[in-house]
């Protein structure tokens, strides 16, 4: 019985939250009857790619490309491969791609995993005049599920993606070691921050926030792990404060999951999110979460089990919710509570669910 062949499309392939997700489930996803080709358009390192053919997934690279014939090319790609199943992770490809596989004698089932609350004005109303071709629209958290970039889809499930618990433990497990590495005290009470330096992220309203922490805490250590635009910014507020000693940028870190795994707490300031894989890094590491009340945080964190939520925007609520964390009777207890709720966020669930989707294409192809 010949394998099924499964196509899955993503704009760019940078260790994002998106990438991060999708990679994680072909690590796992099964091979006996399956054969995975990722398609992308963009990506600034090797890191992804390289783990996704490692694991015998077939890679696709249209970077070679002018950027205006990239979408002319993926189409042509994707026809090409004759896939059973096409999943697409980014709206803008996903828009170029319904009209034209639609219209394929043997049509592929569409799926269309959708990780976003907010997409800009051009690139929502490109997406949501195709959203309709899509056989299954699949949404990564209620949030996503109840927000306006899924609006158009004839069918919509809700899939809280994963990531790999028992590695997660395990980093948990040699903190010392990982704190090590990156020269971080094992007597310090350490809040991470992985996050690229872009402005939904609030960095500035991060460094607010230390600032009062540490100006009542002193054992309190803050790494900041990422890149991006306000990278420079960032670290200048942080000198002008005269923090660098306790407020630490470590650089794009390559397998960032370990030192979240190794903080006290993971802290996030963001204005706006969809569901952070490091959110879910944390809870299956059994580290609690300080997070703004956005986007799809509140699927995961519960404020006083797992974690602790405060409104977006408020640099002095934030070092609240962090300076209550720190008490030890309150950490003891929100530690428990991640670890409790590791189970809602195993990648082997989300591998088994995607597989049962991709089963009823047998009812769909033509």
């Amino acid at each position: 019985m010949a394998k099924a062949r499964i196509c899955e499309v993503i704009k760019t392939l940078d260790v994002g939250g998106a990438e991060v997700l999708l990679v994680e489930r072909l690590r796992r996803a099964p091979r006996t009857d399956r054969d995975y080709t990722v398609v992308f358009l963009r990506a600034a390192t090797e890191e992804l790619s390289d783990t996704l053919r490692a694991c015998g997934v077939t890679v696709i690279d249209l970077r070679a490309h002018p950027r205006w014939l990239r979408y002319v090319r993926l189409v042509g790609v994707v026809r090409r491969l004759s896939p059973d199943v096409v999943n697409v992770h980014s709206p803008l490809p996903a828009a170029a791609l319904r009209p034209a596989l639609r219209l394929m004698r043997r049509r592929p089932l569409l799926v269309s995993t959708v990780h976003q609350v907010r997409l800009r004005p051009l690139t929502m109303l490109l997406d949501r005049s195709t959203r309709w071709l899509d056989d299954v629209t699949v949404a990564v958290s209620p949030q996503v599920a109840n927000a306006g970039t899924v609006r158009g889809a004839r069918q919509v499930r809700t899939r809280i993606h994963g990531v790999d618990v028992a590695t997660q433990r395990s980093w948990a497990q040699r903190a010392d070691q990982v704190r090590e590495e990156f020269g971080i005290p094992t007597d310090a009470f350490v809040f991470a921050c992985v996050a690229n330096f872009r402005k939904v992220k609030n960095h500035p309203g991060l460094i607010e926030a230390a600032a009062q922490v540490l100006a009542r805490r002193t054992d309190a250590l803050f790494v900041l792990a990422g890149d991006g635009p306000m990278r420079e910014q960032v670290l200048t507020d942080i000198d002008r404060r005269g923090l660098r000693d306790r407020v630490r940028y470590l650089g794009a870190v390559s397998g960032a999951n370990r030192l979240v795994a190794a903080a006290d707490a993971l802290v996030l300031s963001s204005t706006h999110e969809g569901l952070p894989v490091v959110v879910m890094e944390a809870i299956a590491a059994g580290v609690p979460v300080v997070s703004t009340a956005v986007g799809g945080v509140p699927d995961l964190v519960r404020d006083g089990d797992n974690g602790i939520l405060v409104p977006p925007g408020s640099p002095r609520q934030l070092a609240e919710g962090m300076l209550r964390v720190m008490r030890p009777e309150v950490h003891s207890a929100l530690v428990a509570g991640a670890r409790a709720d590791a189970e809602a966020v195993d990648v082997a669930v989300t591998v088994a669910w995607f597989d049962d989707v991709y089963g009823a294409v047998k009812g769909v192809r033509a």
